[in-house]
């Protein structure tokens, strides 16, 4: 089982929660002109009808604190992020807000955890793989995370725009999925690998590199926080591929039962449709990764 970019994320993550603790949110968009809401994955015009939960005892959804800032604990000490909140909106959806919890475990622990009958639900940025498909039921995807590309504004001056890159570098870490990404979508791109984030970071910070191209939600936080100094801007532009990146974020139950399922798929369409999915991700992502 693993997290969807698990390892990617762990710099950046800490470097997330620290910006989403201690920056106000005016501080962190002037890197990003424009912040596009999040992409719609649910037709509004579908209908996914609610099923009866009487029976449901309790609904207990298990979660980790080291991967924000989906899940975190906060500095008053509580467990905190996109997650949790995408939780309580959609226990408050079903109406069954008395018979939520939402506990944290590790990582590690999580399918044993489903299995076990320690839980109902795991919320938790898994990555789902066809085998994980045999053997647990997943909710319709409520968040995609793209690749982005981050370009130095000296170096490109007002030609800010995939198209107007041409022949000037492009920075990408060697070995990851998104250096065969950039390779795959944008063959005539020139791609210059580096062996880590932090040296191809450093590169486009100093004009070595045209752009950068990475995981949007990383490159979000840099561009935005003050370790790029303003030096840099996203391009428009979101790119997604479940071959490289995966289908995306989803909450995963028990095979045993699809009313469960139905019933979060069901929340998740409201959610959508009365716009409060976009409000937390606002909430949580305020300098944008679309």
């Amino acid at each position: 089982m693993t997290r969807v970019f698990r390892a990617s994320l762990k710099f950046y993550g800490i470097f997330a929660l620290c910006v989403l603790l201690v920056a106000p949110f005016s501080a962190i968009s002037h890197a990003q002109d424009d912040v596009h809401d999040m992409p719609l994955l649910f037709d509004a015009r579908e209908r996914i009808a609610k099923p009866d939960l009487s029976g449901l005892a309790r609904l207990r959804f298990l979660t980790t604190v080291d991967f924000p800032p989906f899940n975190f604990i906060d500095q008053s000490g509580r467990l905190s992020g996109f997650h949790v909140d995408l939780v309580r909106e959609i226990c408050r959806e079903l109406d069954i807000e008395a018979k939520c919890q939402i506990q944290a475990v590790t990582f590690a622990e999580l399918q044993p955890a489903l299995e076990g009958g320690q839980g109902e639900a795991v919320v938790a940025g898994i990555g789902i793989s066809p085998e994980l498909r045999q053997r647990f039921a997943f909710s319709r995807v409520f968040m995609k995370l793209p690749a982005r590309f981050s370009a130095n504004r000296r170096v490109m001056g007002n030609a800010l725009s995939v198209a107007e890159i041409g022949s000037r570098p492009v920075g990408v870490v060697a070995g990851t999925t998104h250096e065969a990404m950039l390779k795959a979508f944008f063959p005539k791109l020139t791609a210059t690998s580096f062996p880590a984030r932090e040296a191809m970071l450093a590169a486009l910070k100093e004009g070595k590199i045209a752009a950068a191209f990475s995981d949007g939600m990383q490159l979000s936080f840099w561009t935005a926080g003050s370790e790029a100094a303003n030096c840099c801007t996203l391009l428009d532009g979101a790119y997604f591929s479940p071959r490289f990146l995966g289908e995306g974020l989803a909450i995963m139950n028990r095979k045993g039962d699809p009313a469960l399922t139905q019933a979060i798929d069901h929340a998740l369409l409201e959610l959508s449709r009365k716009g409060r999915l976009n409000e937390i991700y606002l909430r949580y992502f305020p300098a944008g990764i679309y």
